[in-house]
């Protein structure tokens, strides 16, 4: 079981690496929410993979669930949640003000680069 967690942990990290890496807004803000993904699961995966446990300690039970890490996702899980309506927001507001979602700076405003490498007087 730790091994399908802790792979599922970094094919989640590894997307959203990439997404965000992308050049328009729509991929950033998946890979945003995939590696929010992420984090969900190793905080969850923290607590230890534990089956048919309490959460909570009670008479006679020696195994239990750790609650912290289940506090710590339900508010990761309301942060990314709010991050990712911001996100869109300024997606859509950038999309209605320059008339395209890339991410980058567009060619017009790039400083031309002269493919010069001697640096000194030339010969």
């Amino acid at each position: 079981m730790e091994l399908l967690v802790s792979s599922a942990i970094g094919l989640l990290t590894a997307a959203g690496i990439y997404l965000v890496l992308r050049q328009r807004s729509f991929p950033v803000v998946l890979g945003m929410t995939l590696l929010s993904y992420a984090i969900n699961v190793f905080l969850f995966a923290t607590g230890r993979l534990v089956v048919n446990a309490p959460p909570v300690l009670q008479k006679g039970v020696t195994t239990y669930t750790d609650p912290l890490p289940q506090a710590l996702v339900l508010t990761a899980i309301v942060i990314s949640f709010g991050m990712t309506a911001v996100v869109v927001v300024m997606a859509i507001g950038s999309f209605l003000e320059g008339g395209d979602d890339r991410i980058d700076m567009p060619e017009a405003d790039r400083i031309p680069e002269t493919g010069d490498t001697q640096r000194g007087p030339r010969a």
